[in-house]
This record gives C-alpha cells, sequence and structure tokens, in this order.
C-alpha cells in the first residue's frame, strides 16, 4: 500500500523511494520530527534532493508514508472489535490492547506523525480519512449488536462509530506523548467508555 501523499505512482522496483524512507526512519529515531533534515535524508540516501522531492511533497508527507505498515494493525484491531462471537468485554479489550500495543512497537513514528498532521494539510487529510474508513465496519458491528438484542436502541450506529473513532486517535495520541495515567489506566477507561457508549453498562 503506497500512501496519498506521494507525488508518484509505485515502480516495479523503487530502490530509491526505500532508501529514503530507510533514511527517515533512521533520522527520525535519533533526532525527532523537528530536527529532521531533507539534506540529511537524502544524504545519507544516496539520492539528490529533487530524488525526494520527485516522491514527497515535503517532510510530513514522507513520514505519513512510514506509516503504512500501521494500517495492518488497524485491520487487526477493527477484526478483534468485529467478532461478535466473543463478549463484548473481550472484544474491546482486545482491540484497545491491540491500539496500544501499535504505540509501543512505533512510538517514534506516532509522535513524528503527530507533528506532521500538525502542520500539513494533506497529512491531516490522510490520517482523518484513515480513521474514518473504519467507521461503516463499527457502525455495523453496533447495528448487529442492536439488532440481536445485546444493545440498546439509540443515536445512529455510525454516529456513535464515528465519536468512538475518534475517542481513540485521542487515546493513542496521550499514549504516546504521555502523561499521569498509565496504560492500564488509559484501557481501563476507555472500556469503559466504549462498553457504556454501545451497551449501556459495563458489558460482560
Amino acid at each position: 500500500m503506497r500512501s496519498p501523499t506521494d507525488r508518484r505512482q509505485p515502480q516495479k522496483s523503487d530502490i530509491r523511494r526505500t532508501a529514503i524512507l530507510e533514511s527517515l526512519d533512521h533520522h527520525l529515531r535519533e533526532s525527532g520530527f523537528d530536527a529532521l533534515n531533507i539534506a540529511d535524508v537524502t544524504r545519507r540516501a544516496g539520492v539528490t534532493r529533487s530524488a525526494f522531492y520527485f516522491y514527497f511533497e515535503n517532510k510530513a508527507a514522507a513520514v505519513a508514508a512510514l506509516l503504512e505498515p500501521m494500517y495492518d494493525d488497524g485491520f487487526m484491531a477493527r477484526d478483534l472489535l468485529s467478532s461478535t462471537d466473543r463478549p463484548p468485554r473481550a472484544r474491546i479489550r482486545g482491540m484497545l490492547d491491540a491500539l496500544l500495543d501499535t504505540v509501543d512497537e512505533h512510538r517514534y513514528l506516532l509522535q513524528a506523525m503527530l507533528e506532521a498532521r500538525a502542520t500539513s494539510a494533506a497529512v491531516r487529510t490522510l490520517w482523518d480519512d484513515a480513521r474514518e474508513s473504519f467507521v461503516p465496519s463499527v457502525a455495523a458491528m453496533i447495528n448487529g449488536e442492536r439488532s440481536g438484542g445485546r444493545a440498546p436502541a439509540g443515536t445512529a450506529p455510525d454516529v456513535l462509530a464515528s465519536l468512538l473513532l475518534e475517542f481513540n486517535d485521542r487515546l493513542m495520541e496521550r499514549y504516546t506523548v504521555g502523561g499521569r495515567l498509565s496504560r492500564d489506566d488509559l484501557l481501563s477507561g476507555a472500556e469503559t467508555i466504549w462498553l457504556r457508549t454501545i451497551y449501556a453498562e459495563d458489558g460482560a
């Protein structure tokens, strides 16, 4: 999967793009997004600045491309939530655990993405579109739970799904940047919010 912020379509053997992203990853680990310098990235990658801009509009767009492998983590979390053969609490806890595991594995990238999102409209749109792409499946799960008598009727499922996913967005951001609440605190609180929003109770 290629990032929508890429300026060019994929080539059969795109060695230069791979070299740029590997160099970018190295520099993000060492110095973070603010200190990131495109000249240093291209020097380490063995390409010219014009080669960088051939693929990416700016460093924010390149950071967005680095997050491509994380989309698979999002699909896994969605599948955990949608497996309605398991109790609600187990499904929701599994989904939330998977999201925070993703942060643990890619924290430096998420920190860079948060900074990139603040400065690039294209990256903000990419982030929002990725989140919104999960709304239909979460809304279908809510609707199915209501149809099966396991959840009460209420606000439109797509509205609830959109707001809950925005909440997850904020949860991942808080866990990425840190704060006074521990991982267990965040998980416990988030689990309660999901369960009470969908099931109007703490769930089984």
